[in-house]
């Protein structure tokens, strides 16, 4: 009954997402605990192995996952994220690949004892680093804008680059190495690269335009989008191998670059199945590894030949290729060293390693073991130190979760500046000037314009806000902002006021599934808690000691006191909302909106 391919199925599937959740739980790289997770339930303990479990489906199976999430990254890839860092990514992705390459292959033959042909295979190979990758750790991490869109676009781009290398090494090889072929297969090469692309930004561009003049019903665009990025792949695949990631990316990129008022429901849509496939991909091929393969990993050849990848290769091809780029000496080191490889790096060594065995390079059958190594050490040494080394050289955003407040007024420029004074980063985002003039005066941090335009997206850095407050006049609006948010940011750490009319409370008129969590209560509205800072309430901290107790500060507040927030030891901030009060403990802050002490209250009647 265990033996079952549903129960192989289910398994891959629940270590995939507990791997993510211990990852998110604490704090540790995601492909690192499900590369450990496929190992220990592979070749370990033997429980599965994908690879003879699913036979023939296998490859196409693996195929299909690593081109969806290649496409899912490449919609992100929006030429207007880039502005002032065209010329470091450019040099990156083309003289820095081709540095890569030629180091990578001179270390395979000269270090890794491989021959030349497979050593320019490799070396080609290894150039990937990908968004299965690159994109967890940059979640992970937080860094700041400039150095997550370099590692991004480099990661996204380089993925087809590195395995079209491969495939070019491969077709010289063979062109030189053996009388039988000829310079056609070279020809054929490139006409078949042209066309995945041609291909790729025809079927991007035509379900774009399909999609705005509405040819396409809601409900099947995501089904659409996703049917045509896998026959967009299989067609260029098939015709020449490896090509079919040049195709999705060149139709995602194309999509990412056109005014598609959807493009974000079906990036989420994207995204979500993309962490699926990842979990269950990285699972599926470390399952499938035997025990030799992990036992030849720690042959000093091919230890050696990691250790230079790592601190050699990578760092001089960056270093040399972004001279003369703008960018900073600590910018440079930080994107030098952080290149982990991943599912394209073990699903494409695998095909090279059978074609090369067939063409008669012996040599070869160490391929598997050299990838292994490679991808585990790089995802566990960048994995584990790309947080501290960017918080250690300032690239990555204050670990302090921020908070992003929706609206200019006189409730939320008090509530800011109370956060500030206990070093939360605060912005404020307002489309009026005018509004935004408080906010200024204070000295706070803000953003004049929409905060659901494009424009937004890519001037302003969310990366700093872990919490964002709607706290407008317009309760329908607040409802949007926060909708539009829960993709991103995650329902429980978005908030509204509660409405501010009654006919909106009594006909029930938002549904409880729109919009973020009610802050306070639903007396708390937009309006009273702006006429209670007029009447001289006071955003006031109080903090709880052992002496003074969660409870004894409840017993003996005003009744008439707000309770807003918790700020805890480790900065983490608690709201109080609706149906949903959180309690202190000792060494907490609570922040409420309190009416002024009576000796105040007697001196303003005075006045």
């Amino acid at each position: 009954m265990l033996d079952s391919m549903l129960f192989h199925l289910m398994m891959i599937g629940l270590l995939g997402i507990i791997s993510q959740w211990i990852s998110w739980r604490f704090r540790l790289p995601a492909i690192v605990i499900m590369s450990v997770a496929g190992l220990i339930a592979g070749p370990v303990l033997g429980l599965i192995n994908p690879e003879e479990d699913f036979e023939q489906l296998f490859k196409p199976v693996v195929s299909i996952a690593v081109a969806i999430i290649l496409y899912e990254g490449s919609l992100n890839l929006n030429l207007q994220e880039i502005k002032g860092l065209k010329q470091p990514i450019i040099r990156i992705i083309t003289l820095g690949a081709l540095l890569a390459w030629i180091f990578g292959s001179l270390a395979a033959r000269y270090v890794a004892g491989l021959s030349w042909a497979a050593a320019l295979v490799i070396g080609g190979l290894f150039v990937v680093t990908g968004p299965t990758v690159i994109l967890p750790l940059l979640r992970q991490a937080k860094l700041k804008q400039r150095t997550a869109a370099i590692l991004k676009w480099e990661g996204i781009i380089v993925d087809p680059l590195g395995a079209l290398l491969a495939v070019f090494a491969f077709e010289i090889i063979k062109v030189f190495m053996h009388s039988e072929f000829h310079l056609t297969a070279l020809f054929i090469f490139f006409a078949a690269s042209l066309f995945a692309v041609l291909l790729g930004w025809a079927l991007g561009k035509g379900i774009g335009l399909m999609v705005e003049k509405g040819a396409i019903p809601e409900f099947l665009k995501a089904p659409f989008v996703f049917v045509l990025v896998i026959a967009c792949f299989t067609i260029s695949d098939e015709l020449m191998h490896e090509t079919g990631l040049l195709a999705v990316t060149a139709m995602g990129m194309t999509m990412a670059n056109m005014p598609i008022s959807s493009i974000k429901d079906m990036r989420h849509f994207k995204e979500n199945v993309s962490i699926l496939l990842i979990s269950s991909i990285f699972i599926m091929l470390t399952a499938s590894l035997s025990l030799d393969v992990l036992v030849q990993i720690f042959d000093w050849h091919i230890l050696l030949f990691v250790a230079l990848m790592l601190f050699v290769v990578r760092p001089l091809s960056i270093w040399i290729s972004t001279i003369g780029t703008g960018l900073t000496a600590k910018e440079r080191g930080l994107v030098g060293w952080i290149a982990p490889r991943g599912i394209v790096a073990l699903t494409v060594s695998g095909y090279f390693a059978d074609s090369l065995l067939r063409a008669g390079y012996e040599d070869a059958r160490i391929v598997t073991s050299l990838t292994l190594a490679l991808v585990f050490a790089t995802v566990c040494a960048h994995g584990f130190s790309i947080s501290w080394l960017a918080k250690r050289w300032k690239l990555a955003v204050d670990s302090q979760p921020g908070v992003l407040v929706v609206g200019s007024n006189d409730f939320t420029v008090g509530l800011a500046v109370a956060l500030n004074e206990a070093n939360v980063p605060v912005l404020i985002v307002d489309e009026s000037w005018r509004r935004l003039q408080k906010a200024r005066a204070a000295g706070l941090s803000f953003y004049h314009g929409e905060i659901l335009s494009e424009q937004a997206e890519y001037e302003m850095d969310r990366t700093p806000y872990e919490y964002m407050i709607a706290a407008t006049d317009d309760d329908a609006y607040n409802a949007l902002v926060c909708n539009t948010f829960v993709p991103e940011m995650g329902r429980n750490n978005l908030f509204q006021l509660s409405a501010d009319t009654d006919r909106q409370l009594a006909s029930g008129d938002y549904s409880h599934a729109i919009g973020g969590s009610i802050l306070f209560s639903e007396e708390a509205t937009w309006g009273e808690l702006n006429k209670k800072l007029k009447q001289h309430y006071i955003f006031r901290k109080t903090e709880l000691t052992a002496r003074y107790s969660y409870e004894q500060y409840v017993k003996e507040r005003a009744r008439e006191t707000i309770l807003l927030l918790i700020l805890k030891p480790d900065g983490k901030v608690l709201f109080y909302v609706k149906d949903n009060s959180p309690k202190g403990e000792e060494g907490d802050i609570i922040v409420s909106l309190s009416p002024p002490a009576r000796e105040g209250c007697k001196k303003q009647q005075k006045s």
